[in-house]
């Protein structure tokens, strides 16, 4: 039910056989992984298929999210060894300074892991090997946060009775108002009404 190339997309360290990712089971392979799964796809049908009016980056950025963690829950092809030394040799900041570039210039888009590697010239498991190692975080944590600053910015400037919070949230790619709020006060201090109502 996917489309395969949407799957390869997501798939951070590709298939053995240098193949196209395939499932190679219909069930995850434990009690936790098949929760993970039913909540998010339970997620996905409550706050993204419910929304008629739903933004192309929240939607292309839910299929991205149900393919990461099915991929992540069910059995595939993907690879699944440690990162090898060409993988690590390559992890280092200059990599990283790419692949932050890119998710600068590229964070109003809809893009996945390998979109970063191969803007980074390197493969996806040297780019979260180089941001783990040189950056305590994962690139997408990093995405998450770009974004997070961007609604920042927007929720700054615009005027109270043209925007509201939902609609920010939904141009940044977040489709559950609850969790951009908690994510948006974990950084700023504040809830994003406060910062849209402050004076400008």
């Amino acid at each position: 039910m996917f489309d395969p190339a949407l799957l390869d997309a997501v798939a951070v360290s590709g298939t053995g056989n240098g193949g196209p990712v395939q499932f190679t089971g219909l069930f995850p392979s434990d009690a936790d992984g098949h929760r993970r799964l039913g909540s998010t796809i339970a997620f996905l049908r409550d706050n993204v298929l419910a929304d008629p009016n739903v933004s192309p980056l929240v939607a292309e950025t839910a299929a991205r999210h149900l393919a990461a963690v099915t991929l992540a829950t069910l059995p595939t092809t993907a690879a699944a060894d440690e990162p090898g030394l060409a993988d690590s040799r390559d992890a280092h900041t200059e990599t990283l300074r790419r692949a932050m570039a890119y998710i600068e210039d590229h964070a109003h888009e809809p893009i996945s892991i390998a979109d970063i590697a191969t803007a980074a010239f390197v493969t996806p498991r040297a780019v979260q090997y180089a941001f783990h190692r040189h950056a305590g975080t994962t690139p997408l944590a990093h995405l998450r946060r770009v974004r997070l600053a961007r609604a920042h910015v927007d929720l700054r400037d615009a005027t109270p009775h043209s925007t509201n919070v939902s609609e920010v949230a939904a141009r940044w790619g977040f489709a559950h108002a609850g969790r951009f709020a908690a994510g948006y006060r974990a950084i700023y201090g504040v809830s994003p009404s406060t910062t849209l109502d402050a004076p400008n």
